[in-house]
């Protein structure tokens, strides 16, 4: 969260950091991180995908039948808002379908969105951690607009934390009660070592070597404590390209 005070975030980024890390199902985690964004920001629904622009990829929730839409119609076209948030690493933002030039880069989506839904503008937000895409935060509104100033920073922050809970709940689940920002995890020798051994690698601060960890976790399923292992023990070494 780039060391900001609570005091500064924004209504959705403080209520996605006080949920309880009480739950290890990544589908109920999800499902919360999609109400606080509907809750918090001027939109009407939300769904979380992993996995977004690969063969691999999941809907994990979604908070109505329009946001399960919404991600059907992206995933079989295989083109829309969070599909190019997915590939590109970049929030991509649509304050009105109908009068958007974006939209010409997706006519099959954006024709099925139109006729299928009242769906007006979209906003898709990646899940990103280095070089990494975990997945997409996609927003609706029935009504055209852009989010607006505060608003589009919330939702910009709030993914980046969702990015962080979902890699800490795949890749690190015996975390227990610990915060969901502690990236300390110094009780665990091997992730201390190992995430000293990858911050040399990258000369990256350790904070950001223990995210990059996290994603390549998270990317090949493995749990964050086996990585570290390997890294210990020289059967892997990160590199900026590692994970392109």
């Amino acid at each position: 969260m780039g060391g900001a005070a609570v005091a500064d975030l924004g209504v959705v980024t403080k209520a996605l950091l006080a949920i309880a890390r009480d739950t290890m199902d990544e589908r109920v985690l999800a499902l919360r991180i999609c109400r606080a964004c509907v809750d918090g920001l001027d939109v009407d629904g939300a769904a979380i995908s992993l996995l977004t622009a690969g063969v691999a990829r999941q809907t994990l929730a979604v908070t109505d039948a329009t946001a399960e839409l919404l991600e059907d119609l992206q995933f079989t076209f295989n083109e829309g808002a969070c599909m190019e948030a997915a590939r590109t690493g970049n929030p991509v933002l649509v304050g009105d379908l109908r009068h958007s030039g974006e939209v010409e880069r997706w006519p099959m989506f954006a024709a099925a969105v139109l006729e299928r839904s009242a769906v007006r503008a979209v906003f898709a937000l990646p899940l990103q951690w280095g070089a990494v895409n975990l997945g997409v935060l996609d927003l609706y509104r029935l009504q055209p607009g852009a989010l607006d100033d505060a608003q589009l920073r919330d939702a910009i922050a709030a993914a980046d934390a969702a990015a962080l809970m979902m890699l800490g709940l795949r890749t690190d689940p015996d975390q227990g009660g610990a915060g969901w920002l502690d990236h300390a995890v110094a009780h665990r020798a091997e992730i201390h070592q190992a995430v000293g051994m990858v911050s040399v690698q990258l000369d990256v601060t350790a904070a950001e070597a223990l995210a990059r960890m996290r994603a390549h976790a998270f990317v090949h399923d493995r749990l964050l404590i086996y990585v570290a292992r390997d890294v210990v023990a020289r059967l892997l070494m990160f590199t900026e390209d590692l994970e392109q």
